[in-house]
């Protein structure tokens, strides 16, 4: 099997999961029957359902679209998808790796594996759509993927509603006790580090990260962003492990990758912060906490930040005017982008270890690729602006 034979598997199984989303949007939208017949009772059910049309199944629908300015596949006329934009899952790279390959189009048959694989898949993604709209209401983000955030569009309290919904309906549809406990474990890793990046906007954690030698102020950083973007990537995985039962060994290794490739990818977020060329309409905005691993990591160099004791003096336009002005700013972004670059080459290491064939390889490539590239791009970008070579 080539590359363009492994991008068709690709394609047919991202194809397979947004077909499986829309089963599971109309399954939502089915009129409720209260057994009754009489007229009233009909006027009400329609008044109901229309109301439940306008507060959740709407705002659910919205939540869980596709968005434009997310990565996905290129549109390939022809091929699995045509031109829909589809984003692969690990859930799916997991079940290729572990089950392996169709022989060619058609030949796959139906099995109970599969089955699973498909209902952890959705709720892999619903879950993720769920976090993002409770994570917009808590950042106070306007803006996802180039759209109104969905509190924007719904208000505040049908958003925190939906968020919520949303989440119990993943964890039904998943069904399987196994998946379940899996990503129930990574509903509450993900809660946990969204608490722990909040309170880096109280005065009472910035003087603590103030006061902490650097080595803390690292851990501290790791460990917010292990359990709150590191979820992104090792939720899909285990519950997928989990469903085919895979030997604990192979679950440990692949969930010390996803946690490096967590680390790298919330690097890229601290990094697109203050970098111009791949930040975009976000660039300099992220100033209200000391979450970011930039600023964490300029507090040990002259010109030293406000005191401990004045903790509310580095926020806002004093912490971006801090961080933008200093003298290693350049010297920072271009350590901590390899930092990322080698998270990544590390993490991509210890999966290929694990992978069945060099078909699996490849596709676990596509999958992560289509926004892991954007680390490397990002240290060039920074190499190209020091004047680095080699």
């Amino acid at each position: 099997m080539d590359a363009a034979q492994v991008n068709s598997v690709v394609r047919h199984d991202a194809a397979l999961l947004e077909d499986d989303l829309r089963a599971f949007l109309k399954s939502l939208t089915a009129a409720p029957d209260d057994g009754s017949a009489d007229g009233s009772a009909a006027v009400c059910a329609t008044a109901l359902h229309r109301s439940l049309h306008r507060s959740l199944y709407t705002p659910v629908s919205d939540a869980l679209g596709s968005k434009v300015g997310q990565q996905a596949l290129p549109p390939s006329a022809g091929a699995p998808g045509g031109t829909a934009p589809l984003r692969p899952s690990m859930v799916y790279w997991a079940y290729r790796n572990y089950r392996g390959f169709p022989e060619g189009p058609g030949s796959e048959e139906a099995s109970a594996d599969l089955a699973v694989v498909r209902r952890a898949a959705v709720a892999v993604r619903v879950l993720l759509k769920a976090a993002v709209v409770l994570d917009d209401i808590q950042d106070g983000s306007a803006m996802r993927y180039g759209e109104p955030a969905l509190h924007i569009t719904h208000g505040v309290p049908v958003a925190l509603n939906t968020g919520s919904w949303l989440i119990t309906a993943a964890l039904r549809h998943a069904a399987d006790p196994g998946v379940v406990d899996s990503l129930i474990r990574g509903v509450g890793h993900g809660f946990t580090g969204q608490a722990l990046d909040l309170a880096t906007r109280s005065a009472d954690t910035r003087a603590d990260l103030l006061a902490a030698p650097h080595e803390e102020r690292v851990r501290f950083w790791e460990s917010v962003a292990a359990r709150k973007t590191g979820t992104l990537f090792r939720m899909p995985l285990d519950a997928a492990l989990a469903a085919l039962g895979v030997v604990e060994e192979e679950r440990h290794a692949l969930d010390g990758a996803m946690r490096r490739l967590g680390l790298a990818s919330q690097l890229f977020n601290d990094l697109t912060d203050v970098v111009p060329e791949l930040g975009g309409a976000k660039t300099h905005q992220d100033f209200d906490g000391l979450g970011n691993r930039v600023f964490l990591e300029l507090l040990d160099s002259p010109p030293r930040p406000p005191r401990p004791s004045d903790p509310d003096g580095l926020t806002g336009a004093r912490l971006k005017s801090y961080v933008l002005g200093h003298p290693r700013l350049r010297d920072t972004l271009l350590d901590l982008s390899a930092q990322a670059v080698e998270w990544k080459r590390s993490a991509k290491e210890a999966v290929r270890g694990v992978c069945r064939s060099a078909r699996s390889a490849a596709y676990f490539d596509v999958t992560i690729e289509r926004k892991g590239h954007l680390i490397d791009r990002l240290h060039e970008t920074l190499r190209q602006r020091s004047g680095a070579t080699g």
